[in-house]
């Protein structure tokens, strides 16, 4: 099976290598870590035991970061190495752990270079956050006789779906997986279908709402704020959003102020940074004076105030700050089809919070928030500029919805103490 894998691979390498060609020119991706992804890694600390654990991008290693701090202090004689795919994954597992923890990106999914990188790390245990199961990866820690375990696990009716067209080529792959600790029942019954023993599934709830900063304020908003700014008015956040979506807010924007919401202001933070151009550039198209944070994070001068401007939040790891001041927040990547961003941040920050449709992705968070009235979905971009009106001139609906969302983040906090559980029970006989 394992000669089938790596000739699809094959496959798939030429016909997307034009593409990874032109954005590494372009974009200047997959540059970084070149050598590590043909399984060229370095352990920092190679006489202690191993663990290794990958988390795909950004948001994976947002959600691992309670795990791998309450691993490092109750396993010390463990070093920890994270892998990730993207560069912002790199970037941010750099900025949380890069002083404590091996870094690497994540070695392609042939065969040999997964024998390489095994070799390379040795570890006792391997982690996958939410849904990165590999062919090679699992047959190669199976041989090895290393435990597999995904945590956080998820798997959307969108994916579970294709996962069944392939069902005779996958299964041996779950078949392997020693342990899946997963979100919700129904993500269990799904990895259950594909092959996974029914005994070694659990459910554990969401690693994200542990993650989940529940606070009024965060340290820094402050400064953003004045650096901004900002006039009394109110003050509308739309995150993480995703390509046609920034055209449809900036829409709604115009609407809104055109029928009465003078003041209101909007700060635009896309999810990919490589976007950042792109959109400044729209919000120009769009008539407006576009003011890029970038440009006033690390000086003294302060943001002109002008009346016909839009902020874009041009910088990393900013999100939350932008979140923190805001009055009212859209969550992007959900009015179209690219399956969401995360709304718990949001949602902890005690802050009215909308999304549309398309958040698969999330959808336990979805069903939790809407159940509990702690959050608004919307169908589309008419539909967004009526709720958005009617949220900033009801300050009552709006704070209600907004403590609300808070409550329900708090409520379903513990996933990292169950999944801890679990863990010391196979580290135990390591």
């Amino acid at each position: 099976m394992k000669y089938v894998v790596n000739f699809i691979y094959v496959l798939a390498l030429a016909a997307f290598g034009p593409v990874m060609l032109y954005r590494s020119i372009t974009q200047g991706r997959y540059k970084r870590g070149f050598w590590q992804r043909f399984g060229n890694i370095s352990r920092r600390w190679p006489e202690k035991k191993c663990i290794w654990l990958h988390a795909v991008s950004l948001g994976e290693i947002n959600a691992a970061r309670t795990i791998i701090t309450d691993l490092s202090k109750k396993f010390p004689g463990y070093e920890i190495t994270i892998s990730t795919t993207t560069d912002t994954g790199f970037d941010r597992a750099t900025e949380l752990f890069g002083q404590e923890h091996t870094i690497f990106f994540f070695p392609f999914d042939f065969s040999w270079v997964m024998n390489k990188a095994f070799d390379s790390l040795n570890p006792s245990l391997c982690l996958l956050m939410e849904l990165e199961v590999w062919y090679n990866f699992t047959h190669t820690a199976w041989k090895r006789n290393i435990p597999v375990v995904v945590l956080n696990a998820r798997l959307s009716a969108r994916s579970f779906g294709r996962y069944k067209k392939i069902t005779g080529l996958i299964k041996p792959m779950f078949e392997k997986i020693s342990l899946v600790l997963a979100q919700t029942e129904d993500y269990a019954r799904r990895f259950i279908y594909l092959g996974v023993n029914s005994e070694n599934v659990l459910v554990t709830g969401s690693l994200k709402y542990d993650t989940a900063q529940v606070a009024d304020k965060i340290e820094g908003s402050k400064a953003l704020a004045a650096k901004l700014n900002l006039n009394p008015g109110p003050f509308w956040v739309a995150g993480g959003t995703g390509p046609d979506e920034e055209r449809m807010i900036l829409e709604v924007f115009r609407d809104l102020r055109n029928k009465g919401l003078r003041d209101l202001q909007l700060a635009i933070v896309p999810r990919k940074p490589e976007r950042f151009d792109e959109v400044a550039l729209l919000i120009e198209t769009a008539g407006y004076t576009c003011i890029r944070y970038s440009r006033y994070k690390d000086i003294d001068a302060k943001a002109e105030p002008a009346d016909n401007a839009v902020i874009l939040g041009d910088t990393m790891g900013d999100l939350r700050k932008f979140y923190s001041i805001a009055h009212i927040i859209f969550v992007g990547r959900t009015l179209v089809p690219m399956g969401g961003s995360d709304m718990m941040e949001a949602a902890a920050l005690g802050k009215c919070t909308i999304f549309g449709p398309h958040a698969f992705n999330f959808q336990q968070t979805v069903e939790a928030l809407l159940a509990g009235n702690g959050a608004l979905m919307v169908q589309d971009q008419a539909q967004l500029a009526d709720v958005l009106a009617k949220c900033l001139r009801d300050d009552d609906l709006r704070n209600s919805i907004a403590k609300n969302g808070q409550n329900i983040i708090k409520a379903n906090q513990g996933a990292t103490a169950r999944t801890m559980g679990a863990l010391e029970n196979i580290l135990a006989s390591a």
